[in-house]
């Protein structure tokens, strides 16, 4: 007799071990997918679609069930509220073969400057791109010269410069193809990525 309650004890905490997935749309409303490739140390193959969805893990095949009028559990709602926000993305652009700005992307530096204050700790990334007017090393040394140009201004604005790093990408990163030699102010560009 004492072995049936041991093992049910077993079992009732096995049952409270078990592990759950919650998959939920991002913050645009896209929906990813999990692959699930192991459950109890045995290969499974089961990838995860659904939406708003909790997915008992460790079953021989896992299986989805929506949320719910319930929905979250309060522990995983508790969790999201903690996530700091999303990346958030700004494409400043630049007058032909120079670091200068185009006056549209001048009125851009506020939004930026009161996005990265607003953050805790921020990471910023500062990409610079060129279009193909020009030799290759010459448009990878003025991306790169480009995207110091605006991490310069931000560290004039009192941000601190080990919060950022800045690259050039030359013309590698082609938001819009063009053949070699072809100006497109599209191209002409920095990419500042603010975590």
């Amino acid at each position: 007799m004492s072995r049936a309650l041991t093992a049910s004890a077993g079992l009732l905490l096995a049952g409270c071990a078990t592990s759950s997935l919650v998959l939920l749309p991002d913050e645009e409303g896209h929906q990813g997918a999990v692959a699930v490739l192991e459950a109890d140390g045995k290969p499974v193959d089961a990838v995860i679609t659904d939406g708003n969805s909790r997915t008992r893990l460790g079953d021989a095949t896992p299986a989805s069930k929506p949320l719910g009028a319930n929905g979250l559990k309060k522990q995983e709602a508790a969790l999201l509220t903690d996530l700091p926000p999303p990346a958030k993305s700004f494409l400043l652009y630049f007058e032909l073969g120079t670091t200068t700005l185009t006056p549209e992307s001048v009125s851009m530096l506020s939004a930026l400057r009161a996005e990265i204050a607003t953050r805790t700790g921020p990471e910023v990334e500062v990409t610079g791109h060129t279009d193909t007017v020009g030799a290759e090393d010459y448009n990878d040394t003025l991306s790169l010269r480009r995207a110091e140009e605006v991490m310069n201004w931000l560290a004039g604005q009192g941000f601190d410069r080990s919060l950022m790093s800045a690259v050039g990408r030359g013309e590698r990163d082609l938001k819009e193809r063009t053949a070699d030699n072809v100006s497109n102010g599209a191209n002409r560009r920095v990419e500042v990525i603010v975590r």
